[in-house]
This record gives structure tokens, C-alpha cells and sequence, in this order.
């Protein structure tokens, strides 16, 4: 019998700048602990991403007890208390409006020296709620700063299955996931409905669609062509968007840890 497993765990603690890979994760029903817990904005509270400026890749993070930490090339390092909370801030990520807290000043000016533009740091209120998109979630489903849904799951088969279409092959940093599993066929995910890693449920409720994002390389904060997004195109496309990964929401808390078996409890 084939077996599946986690074989990545990772958070992206201020959503578009540098990930972290873990051996293991707290998952609370709005995600990974610290996953997409604080997020750049810029001066009138709409949310900056790579998008717009492919350098945050380059800011990395650390994140624990002792707090946030931020480090770039040719920056003195940052550091942040856990619970670092400034006056409250209305913010905006895609159509949806959310009280946060400030940051503080010299995270904002840390943040403007490196990327360039006024913006300032925030973090998501524990008092907020943002609920996911109803016409794939349920009641009391919520996210913090992710996209639209707490958990981002990719199957390493199918960037395998991918980078076959491509002349130089892309590392699965590109796509950002929190959840990578091993085992499956290309694809497979595709067709899942629930499943449990480790001993968390979760919900498969979308596929996810990609963006400019996945064209900027990590390591160089830069765009670099056209792919992966030309390649999935040919392949991978459906009303006019392109699509890897699904999006997934905890039906349960608990810890996840690489190497855990996941079982697929529903398929469809």
C-alpha cells in the first residue's frame, strides 16, 4: 500500500516575506501558529505583497517565544516582542477589512529603508475575525492574513510532474505552501475532500489559483520570466487561471510533524 507523508512543513509569519521550514507546527483552526500573523500595508492600510514588490522576498524571518525577527541584506537585525501591539489599524487584503495592531515605528522605517516605499508593519489582532470566502467554508471558518484560506497543501509529485514541462526546474519555495505531502500521484490532491496529518483533520475546499508570485525568484528578490505560470497554462488551466496546490481548512486542532502519515478520509 502506497504511504503518504508529510514531507514539508513551513510558516510564512508577515505574509510575502521569507518562510520557514519546521519539523513540526502547531495547527489552530485559523492555521499554522504564526502563519501569516503580521502583514506589510502600505500608507493607506492595503496590504503589500511580491506582487508589487518581488524584494520582500529577501526579507527573512524567525519567529518563537523571544518574538519576530527580521533580517535583509545590508540591514541591521530586528527584533519584535510576540506580542508587540501598537494602536489599532484598519487594513484591508483583497475585499476584506480588518482591525490590527501597529507594529511599531522602527519596524516601519526598518521596512521602508529596505523595500523603499512608506508602509508600515501590522499584526493581526487576536480580537479580529475574517472569515473565509462562505461558498467553501462553514460557519466560524477564519483566516488571519493568508490569501483567502489558513492552509496551503502541495503534493511533491506534482511539482515533479511540472517541472517536467519546464527547462530549468523551480524548487517549491516558488509556491509557498504550508502542508507538502509525499507519496501521491501528480496531482492526486486534486481529488481529495478531507484528510487527516498526523492527527489533524482538514477540509480540502479549493484548488489555488497562482499569481505573479510564483515568477519571483526567492533567493534574487527578482522576476525571472514567465514561469512557472506559462508552463501551467498548457496544462493546468481553467477559466482563464491557472492552478497548483489546494486550499485547505482545519477541521480540528493539534501538531503536524514531517514525516507524519496523512490519510485521505474522503475523495471526490
Amino acid at each position: 500500500m502506497i504511504r503518504l507523508e508529510v514531507s514539508e512543513l513551513c510558516v510564512y509569519p508577515v505574509k510575502s516575506l521569507g518562510g520557514i521550514a519546521l519539523a513540526e507546527s502547531d495547527v489552530l483552526r485559523r492555521g499554522l501558529r504564526w502563519d501569516r500573523h503580521w502583514m506589510v500595508v502600505d500608507a493607506s492600510g492595503r496590504f503589500l505583497t511580491q506582487r508589487q514588490l518581488p524584494r520582500m522576498a529577501l526579507v527573512a524571518t524567525r519567529v518563537g517565544g523571544d518574538g519576530l525577527l527580521l533580517n535583509a541584506p545590508g540591514m541591521p537585525a530586528l527584533r519584535l516582542p510576540p506580542d508587540a501591539s501598537g494602536e489599532p489599524v484598519t487594513v484591508t487584503v483583497w475585499r476584506d477589512t480588518v482591525v490590527a495592531h501597529a507594529a511599531s515605528v522602527e519596524a516601519d522605517r526598518w521596512l521602508r529603508d529596505f523595500l523603499g516605499v512608506a508602509c508600515r508593519l501590522v499584526r493581526f489582532a487576536p480580537s479580529s475575525s475574517r472569515p473565509v470566502d462562505p461558498a467553501y467554508g462553514a460557519q466560524g471558518d477564519e483566516t488571519a492574513f493568508s490569501d483567502g484560506f489558513p492552509v496551503l497543501l502541495a503534493g511533491d509529485a506534482s511539482l515533479a510532474e511540472l517541472n517536467r514541462h519546464l527547462a530549468r526546474p523551480l524548487a517549491m519555495s516558488r509556491f509557498r505552501p504550508n502542508l507538502v505531502v509525499a507519496g501521491a500521484a501528480p496531482f492526486a490532491e486534486d481529488g481529495w475532500r478531507r484528510i487527516r496529518a498526523g492527527g489533524v483533520a482538514l477540509r480540502v475546499v479549493k484548488p489555488c489559483s497562482r499569481c505573479l508570485i510564483t515568477t519571483v525568484d526567492p533567493a534574487r528578490g527578482e522576476v525571472d520570466g514567465d514561469e512557472p505560470l506559462r508552463a501551467l497554462a498548457k496544462f493546468r488551466q481553467r477559466d482563464n487561471k491557472v492552478y497548483f496546490g489546494q486550499n485547505l481548512i482545519p477541521d480540528s486542532e493539534g501538531v503536524i510533524r514531517v514525516g507524519d502519515p496523512v490519510e485521505v478520509l474522503e475523495a471526490g
